[in-house]
């Protein structure tokens, strides 16, 4: 039996208007900011398109919850959860200050009020306790789970954006994990990589 093809992940129609936004909100700020190096042909694919391949993911994320978004840069894919998950509280965490301040503005702008900043390397934050954690691009698997180890509730799940050639051998022995394979259009194949403490 052939092996399914990695699928294009759906963006959700009732968010197109506010990735529009953000989108247009974020070519401002690059202009001064530098923020991405992205085209601007390339940033719907390259960073809303590619979250939403992680929203069908949280639906086992209770109401309320604190979602942890390391490295999020512009606030990817923070803003997009928090968007797509008005009930949950998203913070994303970076060392860069115009980076957060970049999505503190995206943040008003686009009244989620549910979307908070936390600017500082991770390794050196107060336990967040959070109930989710992503990452997307940033760090090696060993550090991300380094870091997850100190801000994780006990059995919260941790959602890494991985390239094709993913590799998690070095969470074998503490961790279960589960890959979801997806494409993008023109940047290829993908995976999100499910990770959660081993019992």
């Amino acid at each position: 039996m052939a092996t399914p093809q990695p699928t294009i992940p759906p963006f959700p129609e009732n968010l197109r208007a506010m990735g529009e936004a953000y989108l247009k909100l974020l070519d401002k700020w690059n202009v001064v900011h530098s923020l991405t190096g992205l085209a601007p042909e390339q940033r719907f694919e390259g960073l809303l398109l590619d979250s939403a391949a992680l929203l069908p993911h949280l639906g086992s994320i209770s109401a309320g919850s604190l979602v942890a978004d390391f490295g999020s840069g512009m606030g990817i894919p923070a803003f997009l959860i928090a968007a797509h998950r008005p009930d949950l509280i998203v913070l994303a965490v970076d060392r860069s200050r115009k980076k957060t301040a970049f999505v503190r503005q995206a943040a008003l702008e686009l009244q989620l009020g549910n979307l908070r900043t936390e600017c500082g390397p991770i390794e050196s934050l107060a336990p967040l306790n959070a109930d989710a954690g992503t990452a997307k691009a940033v760090s090696d698997m060993g550090t991300l789970l380094t870091w997850w180890k100190m801000h994780s509730a006990p059995g919260a799940p941790f959602f890494a954006f991985k390239g094709p050639n993913w590799d998690c051998s070095e969470a074998e022995v503490e961790w279960s994990h589960k890959a979801f394979s997806y494409s993008l259009p023109s940047m290829g194949e993908r995976a999100i990589i499910r990770i959660e403490r081993k019992i």
